[in-house]
């Protein structure tokens, strides 16, 4: 590396660098003599225009062959800088112009130099058009660039283009979605070259090499104001953040990003070419430690613009800062800031433009605020940053005004000054004096000095320039505090974020520094360059040679070198009357006449132009010596110093630290620091402030430079599209300016030097394979392009041979292409020849046999035409012959009916004449009865009446002579005494008659009583019948006279009958006509009938379709319910498995620092750290601790396990103590209860009796209640169910009826329960009366037989007391009992009535939905109740779900105890057994010699071990075992049948202990060899299938009936017996997971490399897809090529992992779910790579991506695995191929694509599209239209944003139970296990 310091004049111009040969140089640097591209010192520097117009006349000059007709150049144009013209005829040498015809067919001719004779420039083949590397076009040229970004840019939306090792980057003025998490894990880990061109790839490249190469890295980041430098280094830094990580909790990747705002606030404003612009550059180190973590970061600023502190152009604005703080002045806690509009400051007003566009100062200022307090910037000093900037706005507006011409003064009182020392804690008569007084030193006295107003002015600004510039570096220098971390940095990569090429009409100080800067990147670029292109041809081995070239350090020697323009400057601020005038003088005498890149303006004196490497700027002199300078007066500098204000005395008190001006911060964490500390010590004051910004900035730059040289740099060109920031909007113009001044041109023109087209061996045999003959092909490739290039190139000069590639010369590979083409035209000719001749012949054979086929149909047709002429004319007359019958046969019979109907009327009408006479006379009959019988009743009434009246007459008069003759006897006396005669007796006789009288009296007037009320009730019916009769008599009366009405009548009827006569005829002839219409009518309706009949079916078929169609659409509705429910199923449990991930990975992060912390440490003597056994989920913490005899040594992780449980250990300390006191206070109530107990016994005997009566008589009373009550609660039940079968039968239709069933069982079962507790309630009772009966026996003693036989039996009081205690007890018992049963039986009653009150509940829902139904319409009905039953069904299968889980555990639980004792059972029945033999019984007995044959052990598949033995179990079968041999050997699943056999053995003696242990050890064991050997896929796949098989062993030996369908009875009987071990399996369940989705990253990382080189590089269909030409990037990847996969290599491994998985013994059904999850990575992947790779979207690459697929599923169908979703999982991709396949140009194209992709998302179609890229030109591109219209139809499409697929996404995985039918006795245990402390059971 040449050094940057000063040189002899004699030394500059020439550089050696190793490159090719003079010979083989290409179009721009292929001079026709030396002096062309050498410069001798004082030469003229040449421009890059002139550069190229030079080397342009040489490289036409070679292709002069190509310019023939039709071939496309392009020519200079005003507006669009290059446009495309196309020769109209060839181009002969010599010619003075060309006839070309533009694109719009425009014909014009273009005129040579007659000088130069320059042809214009060739354009590249449209398949190069597009591509990824601008140096893989053919022809490098501006124009081509130009056009290249162009189509990249506007057509396929591609910001990102290669140009070499540069990445030019275009900014989109739009938010693209091409920077998620998902693009960067697309990124990472790939090479630089195979896929699109990304910031993301360029940061990957760096971050790969730092790590492979052990060397820094950089980024160098640069283009102009607004270009998006600032974006791309936030992305950059992101991708860092992303891939990296951070190894600290402080999360440094997120401090790194935080800071952009802060430094955004105080660095970044706004100019007319941007709204955001940066104003200052800055570097960041990005530090990263040994494991490439980011532990820390460093920020280096240069040259801050301060100048824009105290003035801003128009539409420009101060820094954000300033705005931010002035928005939000209404804040309470700025309110002493004394801020208010920016329009009230000088410093933010000047340019015009206070507001920018959708920008919210106050909320940037508030996010500010937060990045600040992030970065560990506290309240107070941000307040005190606040405080300084407002008193810099203050300080602006202090106003000075003119004493006289030499002094200035400033008023009294001035309100800014004085907030401004208030702000800054300084007096205001100090700050006043000498902003208007300067002091003056000499050898010996001191002077104070007034000075002008002007003066004054400029020493105010510089004060403010300054105190911003201090502020600056505090802020920058905290943040780099708060970035750096204690961890040792091991490699860092650099981010340089600095301003591009400026040049603009009026240049400053300012833009002489950036393109001073821009110089010396300039060069390094181009050193970095010659250097990667020496490194290919030398390890290609093309020969090369020492040549010179062009190089800009005469540039850079005349800006720093001695008596350059930075020395004369700094001499010139040294002069004590020094002036820009004078300086400008200096320059034009020391460099106008030595050095050409230094010219002097025509019109000025006061400026100088330089020629820099990409144009000639003019800088205006003024202002260059107080920029330089930026000197601050001592005294103003004092007075802050002595501030009271503590932050400003930490800005202006930093001795020990170096000051920048420039606004460079001091570096920290041992890096290179960015200011300059003189070699010797300086004093404070003004010494401080004698360096100049130049000799300071040179310096930065000069550090800069040594870092980046130091570094590998990668290089981000930013270009800015248009100056209006619209989004996709192109401006060529301005474009070309940026590629000229950043570089990229320089790129190419260093490309195309030497060879820049570079080709393999195979990519070359695979594109032009066509230009081959059959002989040429040969086995040796190379041999095989060697001989086809010597035939087709003769000029060996144009290409050479080295080791893996072909190098080309520009425009070879254009050559060659034209050639392919041609033949590839040819060969379409002949093709379309062919095919044409044998369309014609086979069109003419075609049109032969039709004209022969028409004929003959012809000739039938005129015979059939014929036949059926003759068939016509005989049916003709038949029809005639039989018509003329029908008409005489139809007259002849109307005739008769006519006449028919004739007699019939007339017969009729003299019958009803007949008819009605004697009608007449029956009637007058009639009549005259009535009324002779009438006349005689009348005359009978008469006579009786009168017979009555003379017998009353007769009778009276008889009475009267009676009387008479009455009276005259009572006179006489003799009668008087006869009937005295006799009265006594009578007397006495009358007495008795009178009482019998008064008793008959009464019982009549009884009588008489009850004849009243009767004779009431007879006269109220008589009342009515009379009413009756006088209404019959009143109708009689009206009917005698409607008699005479009647004759009347009978008058007016025979005078109708006349008129009715009249109208008879009148109505005949109406009925006539009526009955003709009536016949039409009838025959209408029965048409109408027809129809409506018809359209009754139609209606009926409409109903059932739509019945059929309503039931189909409630199938796909519970179908897609179903979906839905199974898609959330498998959410929650891809969530859960998620979470576990998350577990695992904090449970490594946690062993990982327990790691670090252990080895931080000085380890003790005889101690060794072993693995934490720590457990993965928390119900493991209950036994970690009983693991630790698994390993020797393991205190320590003890107690780091037992430090980092602290928590919980305090929380089982307190529950363990609660539980003590618990079960203390127990105690203590027990042993109350017992003294309770004991007292109340001898209060019991008394009173037992007495109470034992009552409680009987309330049982008693209480059971009739009960009873009372269930026949009222039965009669309920009964109505109910009535009522409930009534109201199902009314409504079966309805669709709550199945509920109503349901409910009805219910019902019946528990009145079932009713009657069996009756019974059982019953029997208690008789039990209590009889016990009840005895007691009052034994206490009358009224049975002495009784007393006596029990006198007897007890013998003494001892036996009579135990009688009663245990009468007694059996009393309780019963009495408790029969509690427990009233209890039972309320409880049930309870809970009927509860059931009776939800089914009336229930069923008046359902009356209510039934009626909101009927309200319904009928589609809408059926829905709502299907819906509803749904609802319901679903509900109840919960409830009966809950009820079965209840019952199942109820009877797990019950079969265990039931084990439990009748085990115990057996065994004390055993016991008695034995003991019933006496001793006697066996010596009676005689002894036989029996022969007992020897009976073969029975095992009962269990395994004993000792607990010291439990470490070597582990250790022998986990951890040291070799899963190949077990699986090949030995039966799938051994280890976990051995296991579980030792489990059950555990369980089997009932030791906790021992069970929990042995879970523990073996679920640490298994997680610590696949942390150990987690990459092999065999070990992980062993443990998977081991795992599963002992989750399985615990389902279907732990006794529920779940799992124990499909054992043997033998099986059965070696179920756990103790232990329910159910939460283990959810333990071990969470473990087989944990062990899939490891071994799924396993997978993935062995079929990661291969996917891409397998699915979309390789050519499976050998000569498909033509390889295009590539670029320098795809051919100079990072990562050397270890070998080419195969799609074979993808099923080779496929079909590894397959018999693999198999040996092991893994359920089908998760080998399923493996095989899936490969194809969703394999699909995934595939997608993604095809997305964001341009040169594979091709149609040919679509036919190779589908042949793979085809044998994908092939594969699939071998292995019997087509059936179960995995080829589902690549139909995203299949899509994909079809789309690159499909036609893509009209509307129909685009309806089918929309039809055709739904697997595909928008986003995704659309990206396919635009990188669609034809690999031959018979190929077209997709027009933008056609993108539009695509984009317009999937605009509706609901779906997800992101562009590519979740390529880390796990299928949530299920283990289905699966039992095994392998008998646990029959294993046997292979000596090779080392496992013979195990003792077979």
């Amino acid at each position: 590396m040449v050094c940057h310091s000063a040189r002899n004049s004699e030394e500059v111009g020439r550089r050696r660098t190793p490159l090719v040969s003079a010979e083989t140089l290409g179009r721009f640097h292929r001079p026709e003599s030396p002096s062309v591209a050498v410069r001798r010192p004082g030469e003229a520097a040449d421009s890059q225009h002139e550069r190229e117009t030079r080397h342009r006349g040489t490289m036409n000059r070679e292709l002069e062959y190509m310019f023939v007709k039709r071939a496309r150049v392009w020519i200079p144009d005003a507006e669009e800088v290059w446009k495309s013209a196309e020769l109209n005829k060839d181009y002969k040498n010599g010619d003075a112009s060309l006839q070309l015809m533009l694109e719009d067919g425009t014909n014009i001719e273009h005129k040579l130099d007659p000088k130069t004779k320059n042809l214009p420039y060739l354009r590249n083949p449209d398949i190069l058009v597009g591509e990824n590397d601008l140096t893989a076009l053919s022809y490098l040229h501006e124009p081509a660039v130009l056009h290249n970004l162009k189509v990249r840019f506007m057509d396929s939306k591609l910001i990102y283009t290669y140009c070499g090792i540069v990445l030019v980057a275009i900014n989109p003025y739009e938010t693209l979605g091409i920077y998620g998490s998902d693009i960067i894990n697309a990124y990472s880990g790939q090479n630089m070259g195979d896929m699109d061109p990304h910031i993301f790839a360029v940061a990957e490249e760096a971050y790969k090499q730092m790590a492979r190469d052990e060397r820094n890295q950089s980024i160098i980041v640069s283009g102009e104001s607004g270009a998006g430098k600032t974006v791309s280094a936030k992305y950059a830094m992101r991708y860092f953040a992303t891939v990296s990580g951070s190894t600290s909790e402080a999360n440094v990747e997120q401090k790194v990003l935080a800071s952009n705002p802060i430094m955004e606030a105080i660095g970044n404003a706004k100019t007319t070419r941007n709204d955001n612009s940066s104003r200052f550059g800055k570097y960041i180190e990005i530090g990263f430690d040994t494991r490439y973590r980011i532990i820390g970061a460093n920020m280096r600023t240069y040259l801050l613009e301060k100048s824009r502190v105290v003035f801003q152009a128009d539409e420009e604005r101060n820094y954000h800062i300033f705005y931010q703080l002035c928005a939000s002045s209404h804040l309470p806690e700025f309110k002493m800031l004394k801020l208010s509009s920016a329009n009230d400051f000088l410093y933010t007003r000047q340019g015009r433009s206070p507001v920018i566009d959708g920008v919210d100062d106050t909320k940037e200022l508030s996010s500010t605020r937060k990045a600040f307090t992030l970065l560990g910037i506290n309240e107070s000093n941000q307040m005190g940053l606040f405080q300084v900037l407002a008193a810099i706005l203050h300080l602006g507006n202090v106003q000075i005004k003119d004493r006289d011409s030499d002094s200035s003064i400033i008023p009294p009182n001035n309100g800014h000054l004085t907030a401004f020392c208030d702000l800054v804690g300084v007096t205001y008569q100090d700050m006043s004096q000498w902003l208007c007084h300067r002091k003056l030193k000499t050898a010996t006295e001191t002077y104070i000095k007034t000075i002008p107003r002007l003066q004054a002015t400029n020493a105010r600004d510089a004060l403010s320039k300054h105190i911003y510039a201090k502020l600056f570096n505090w802020i920058v220098e905290h943040v780099n505090k708060a970035l750096i971390t204690n961890f040792k940095q091991h490699s860092f990569i650099g981010v340089l974020d600095i301003y591009g090429f400026e040049t603009f009409e009026i240049n400053s100080f300012e833009q002489f520094c950036i393109n001073y800067a821009n110089e010396k990147l300039q060069q390094q670029f181009n050193m970095h360059v010659f250097k990667l292109e020496q490194e290919e041809y030398m390890k290609e081995q093309i020969p090369w040679t020492l040549i010179d070239f062009y190089d800009n350090q005469p540039c850079i020697n005349l800006i720093e070198a001695k008596m350059g323009i930075l020395d004369l400057l700094d001499e010139e601020c040294k002069m004590p009357k020094g002036s820009d005038d004078s300086w400008a003088q200096k320059l034009y005498n020391t460099h106008l006449k030595t050095c050409s890149l230094f010219e002097k303006p025509r019109m000025s004196n006061r400026a100088f132009i330089i020629q820099h490497f990409a144009d000639k700027v003019e800088y205006q002199c003024e202002g260059f010596l107080e920029k330089n300078k930026d000197t601050v007066n001592e005294e103003q500098i004092n007075v802050l110093k002595a501030s009271k204000f503590p932050l400003l005395v930490e800005l202006f008190h930093d001795g020990e630290k170096a000051i920048s001006p420039t606004g460079q911060v001091p570096g920290t964490g041992g890096r290179t620091r960015l200011s300059i500390k003189p070699e010797k010590g300086r004093e404070k004051s003004s010494k401080e402030h004698k360096k100049t910004v130049g000799c300071q900035f040179r310096n930065s730059l000069q550090m800069l430079m040594e870092t980046l040289n130091a570094t590998t740099p990668h290089y981000v060109r930013c270009i800015k599209p248009n100056d209006f920031k619209l989004a996709f909007s192109f401006d060529p113009k301005r474009a070309v300016q940026q590629l000229r001044a950043c570089g990229v041109l320089e790129t190419i023109r260093i490309s195309a030097a030497g060879f820049p087209s570079r080709w393999t061996y195979q990519e070359f045999f695979s594109r032009y394979r066509v230009l081959m003959k059959q002989k040429d092909v040969l086995p040796d490739r190379r041999l095989t392009c060697r001989n086809v290039l010597e035939h087709l190139v003769q000029d060996q000069d144009k290409y050479q041979f080295g080791k893996t590639k072909i190098f080309f010369r520009a425009g070879q590979v254009a050559y060659l292409e034209k050639l392919r083409a041609e033949k590839l035209r040819a060969a379409c000719i002949r093709i379309q020849k062919t095919i044409r001749c044998w369309l014609a012949r086979k069109k003419y054979l075609r049109k032969r046999s039709a004209a022969i086929t028409i004929q003959r149909f012809t000739r039938g047709h005129q015979a059939r035409r014929l036949a059926k002429f003759m068939r016509r004319t005989q049916a003709a007359t038949t029809i005639q012959k039989y018509q003329r019958m029908c008409v005489e046969k139809k007259r002849y019979r109307q005739k008769q009916a006519a006449a028919l109907v004739m007699q019939t009327i007339l017969r009729a009408y003299m019958a009803r004449q007949k008819y009605r006479a004697l009608l007449r006379e029956s009637k007058v009959v009639i009549i005259q009865k009535r009324v002779r019988g009438w006349l005689a009743r009348c005359w009978y009434k008469r006579c009786l009446v009168s017979l009555v009246y003379l017998q009353c007459c007769f009778r009276r008069m008889k009475a009267r002579r009676e009387l008479k003759k009455l009276k005259i006897e009572a006179r006489s006396v003799e009668h008087f005494k006869k009937l005295n005669k006799g009265m006594e007796n009578k007397i006495m006789q009358l007495q008795r008659k009178l009482d019998e009288q008064n008793k008959e009296n009464r019982l009549v007037n009884e009588r008489l009583a009850g004849l009243e009320n009767t004779y009431t009730t007879e006269s109220e019916r008589m009342r009515g019948e009379l009413s009756r009769l006088r209404g019959a008599e009143e109708d009689a009366k009206n009917k005698g006279h409607q008699v005479t009405s009647l004759l009347e009548e009978l008058e007016k009827l025979r005078k109708e009958l006349s008129s009715t006569q009249k109208e008879k005829k009148t109505i005949e002839d109406w009925a006539q006509n009526y009955r003709s219409e009536m016949e039409k009518m009838v025959s209408e309706l029965k048409d109408q009938n027809g129809s409506l009949k018809k359209e009754k079916d139609d209606l009926n078929r409409l109903i059932q379709e739509q019945s059929q169609q309503m039931t189909e659409k409630m199938a796909r509705a519970i179908l897609e319910e179903t979906q839905q429910l199974k898609t959330d199923l498998n959410e929650e449990r891809s969530r859960y498995q998620n979470l576990l991930t998350e577990h695992l990975r904090l449970e490594e992060k946690y062993d990982d620092l327990k790691e670090e912390m252990v080895s931080s440490n000085v380890p003790k003597a005889g101690h060794r750290r072993r693995d934490s056994t720590h457990s993965s989920n928390g119900s493991e913490y209950t036994y970690n601790s009983e693991y630790a005899e698994l390993e020797d040594g393991s205190r320590a992780g003890e107690d780091v396990t037992r430090g980092m449980d602290t928590s919980l250990t305090l929380k089982l300390q307190k529950r363990l103590t609660e539980l003590e006191q618990e079960k203390q206070s127990l105690r203590n109530e027990l042993e109350n209860k017992e003294d309770q107990f004991q007292r109340a016994r001898a209060r019991d005997d008394v009173e037992f009796k007495k109470a034992r009566g009552a409680e009987l008589e309330y049982e008693s009373l209480k059971r009739q209640e009960l009873e009372s009550e269930n026949k009222k609660l039965r009669h309920d039940l009964k109505e109910i169910r009535q009522s409930l079968v009534g109201n199902a039968a009314t409504g079966a239709g309805a669709p709550g009826s199945p509920a109503y069933k349901v409910v009805l069982d219910q019902l019946n079962a528990s009145c079932e329960e009713l009657e069996v507790r009756k019974e059982e309630v019953l029997i208690l009772r008789s039990q209590l009366v009889s016990q009840k009966e005895a007691m009052h026996h034994k206490e009358t003693m009224t049975e002495p037989s009784v007393y006596v036989e029990d006198v007897s039996k007890l013998k003494d009081a001892g036996e009579l007391k135990q009688a009663y205690v245990g009468l007694k007890d059996t009393n309780r018992l019963l009495e408790h009992q029969l509690q427990t049963q009233r209890r039972g039986y309320d409880s049930e009653v309870e809970s009927l009535r509860g059931e009776l009150q939800n089914v009336k509940e229930e069923n008046n829902r359902q009356q209510q939905l039934l009626a909101q139904n009927l309200q319904l319409p009928p589609e809408a009905r059926i829905e709502a109740s299907l819906q509803h039953e749904i609802t319901r069904l679903t509900n109840e299968n919960l409830d009966l779900m809950e009820q079965l889980e209840k019952q199942d555990r109820t009877i797990r639980k019950l079969k265990k105890q039931l084990k439990v004792y009748s085990k115990r059972i057996g065994e004390m029945g055993a016991g008695q057994t034995e003991g019933q033999t006496s001793p006697g019984q066996m010596v009676d007995e005689p002894i036989h010699p029996v022969n007992i044959p020897r009976r073969e052990k029975d095992f009962q598949g269990m395994l004993e071990y000792n607990k010291e033995d439990e470490l070597k179990l582990v250790k022998n079968l986990i951890l040291e075992l070799k899963p190949r041999g077990v699986a090949v050997n030995l039966i799938p699943g051994l280890p976990a049948y051995i296991l579980f056999m030792c489990l059950r053995h555990a369980d089997y003696v009932n030791d906790d202990q021992k069970v929990r242990t042995l879970l523990t050890s073996t679920i640490n064991s298994i997680k610590k060899i696949l942390k150990k050997r987690g990459d092999d896929f065999e070990t992980v796949s062993f443990w998977l299938s081991n795992t599963c098989r002992f989750l399985h062993c615990l389902k279907q030996y732990s006794g529920d009936e779940a799992f124990m369908k499909h054992n043997s009875p033998r099986q059965n009987e070696h179920c756990l017996s103790n232990f329910d071990l159910a939460e283990y399996r959810q333990v071990i369940s969470d473990l087989a997971i944990q062990i899939y989705q490891q071994l799924i990253k396993c997978m993935e990382n062995i079929l990661q490399p291969m996917i891409v080189s397998g699915m979309l590089e390789h050519e499976t269909i050998q000569g498909v897809s033509g390889v295009k030409p590539t670029g320098l990037r795809k051919r100079t990847s990072s990562i050397a090529d270890e070998g080419t996969y195969t799609l074979d290599s993808i099923l080779r491994q496929l079909s590894a992992f397959h018999s693999t998985m198999c040996q092991h013994g893994t359920d089908p059904e998760l080998i399923k779910q493996v095989v899936k999850q490969q194809f969703y990575i394999i699909g995934a992947v595939t997608l993604n790579n095809l997305l964001l790779r341009k040169d594979m979207c091709s149609w040919s690459k679509g036919m190779q991506i589908r042949y793979n697929v085809s044998q994908l599923e092939e594969w699939l169908r071998d292995k019997g695995l087509m059936t179960f979703g995995a080829k589902e999982t690549l139909e995203p991709l299949i899509q994909a191929a079809q789309l690159l396949q499909v036609k893509k140009k009209t509307d129909e194209d685009a309806d089918a694509i929309c039809s055709m992709c739904l697997g595909l998302t928008t986003a995704q179609i659309v990206k396919v599209l635009n990188l669609y890229t034809p690999v031959n030109e018979f190929e077209e591109r997709v027009s933008v239209s056609f993108i539009r219209t695509i984009q317009t139809r999937l605009r509706d499409r609901c779906e997800s944003p992101q562009l590519l697929m979740d390529t880390k996404m796990i299928y949530p995985v299920t283990f289905p139970f699966s039992p095994s039918s392998l008998a646990l006795e029959t294993i046997q245990i292979p000596s090779s296990l080392n496992l013979a402390f195990l003792t077979r059971v």
